[in-house]
């Protein structure tokens, strides 16, 4: 399946202030097959080293961290000797040796010429704990489930996706592009973009084995929970966990400490919340009363919303059936649109959005995010059904005067003035019509 991260692993191959890049993204979204297709491709010589495969690897980095010992021991471990030209070196599953991971500021400095990537699951945690991090000595980028986009062109719609990103004027499609759009977005909400369960729907086009590796992937995460988690955390990390569906069902989606467990505060959660977002599993959104420059310096972070970042994953937790995907309107307002909000979050994340954010006045206005782009702010209000209320984003615009108003909705493109509609299955595109 083409992933868009590839170009930007052919910019990063090609750019003349490379250095050493660490992939980070949760487990399971694709990371090292996108290394193994992109080392076996672009490069003649392919060098791939698991350090959870190969726990004896750990030899090669105790000695010192000076890269040419460590090219030298592993041209002997392969039997071979290992030139720079042409030749990438990818370490995964990094975080269980910190000294490969410090390696990486010594390869910038002394030996740039070598091609490395490293990734790991739940690197973002492990990073926080080293203390020899190579800060300013490597790149980064971060994979995440398969966008709308990504789902599109692994189902040859290429076309669709493409027309989607064309139409910066955002003129109305014909009725029977707009149906189809709206029925593989209805696909793609259930089976989310975890690459495993993509790739079986569309070999055997099984819905109930997709569901079976949804629910082996959540088993899986919650192994991880109790693997990586300190002791004191080993609980509280699953409780928080199980509780993300019910607070996304809820009217209001803000997160309450006290639906995890009963009198609980956010001094027993907070660093469960770090860990979650660490790990790349959760979309934390956080509150803003004033919309300014930079928006992240006027966010409330005690004041969030918790978002999956995986919408097939979210349907598999509160268990949603198959059936929905027939009905015309059921998945867009079950669970008072929580499938809506969360895929929107997924999409602005994908597209490059680290934070989000939600504005909320006194009088309980919300408008669901505020999205930055280069000197400006524009509002975005996810709606579920085809309601044409916009109170919200009028009381917005009332009092900060944006320069355009957004609504995403399964209705079609439309704009009238300041305000403009976007179909749901072009959120992907947002960034580029505001452009």
């Amino acid at each position: 399946m083409k992933r868009q991260l590839y170009e930007e692993l052919l910019k990063w191959k090609n750019s003349s202030k490379r250095k050493p890049l660490l992939l980070q993204g949760a487990r399971q979204v694709g990371k090292t097959y996108l290394v193994n297709e992109f080392g076996n491709k672009e490069y003649s010589n392919y060098i791939y080293l698991n350090f959870e495969e190969r726990p004896d690897l750990q030899s090669l980095f105790e000695e010192n961290l000076s890269p040419p010992n460590i090219i030298e021991n592993i041209g002997l471990l392969l039997g071979h000797k290992i030139e720079s030209a042409n030749t990438l070196i990818f370490f995964d599953e990094i975080q269980l040796l910190p000294q490969a991971l410090s390696s990486l500021k010594y390869f910038y400095e002394k030996n740039p010429e070598f091609h490395i990537i490293a990734a790991g699951s739940l690197l973002g945690v492990s990073i926080n704990k080293q203390s020899s991090f190579p800060v300013g000595k490597i790149n980064f980028m971060k994979m995440h489930p398969l966008s709308f986009e990504e789902y599109l062109l692994a189902g040859d719609n290429s076309l669709l996706a493409e027309k989607i990103k064309e139409n910066k004027n955002l003129r109305p499609f014909p009725e029977t592009i707009h149906k189809k759009l709206m029925s593989e977005l209805k696909m793609y909400l259930f089976l989310g973009g975890m690459p495993e369960v993509l790739q079986d729907y569309f070999s055997n086009k099984d819905i109930a084995s997709a569901r079976n590796i949804q629910n082996e992937l959540l088993n899986a995460y919650r192994s991880d929970f109790s693997k990586y988690t300190e002791k004191g955390q080993a609980i509280k990390t699953p409780e928080l966990w199980r509780s993300i569906p019910a607070q996304l069902a809820r009217e209001n989606k803000k997160f309450k400490y006290g639906d995890v467990k009963k009198n609980a505060r956010a001094a027993t959660f907070e660093q469960t919340i770090e860990w979650l977002k660490g790990a790349g599993l959760i979309n934390p959104a956080y509150n803003i009363s004033v919309p300014k420059i930079p928006v992240s310096a006027y966010a409330d972070y005690s004041k969030f919303k918790v978002y999956l970042f995986d919408t097939g994953l979210l349907g598999a937790m509160l268990e949603i059936s198959s059936e929905l995907i027939i009905d015309t309107t059921a998945i867009f307002s079950e669970f008072n649109g929580a499938f809506m909000e969360n895929y929107v979050a997924m999409e602005l994340t994908a597209s490059g959005m680290e934070d989000l954010f939600y504005w909320t006045s006194k009088s309980d206005a919300e408008v669901d995010f505020i999205v930055q782009a280069d000197n400006n702010i524009f509002p975005l209000e996810v709606e579920s059904g085809k309601s044409k209320k916009l109170s919200s984003l009028r009381s917005y615009e009332k009092k900060y005067s944006p320069e355009n108003i957004y609504r995403s909705s399964p209705r079609n493109f439309y704009q009238d003035g300041t305000f403009a509609n976007i179909p749901l299955y072009s959120i992907f595109s947002f960034y580029n019509y505001l452009k």
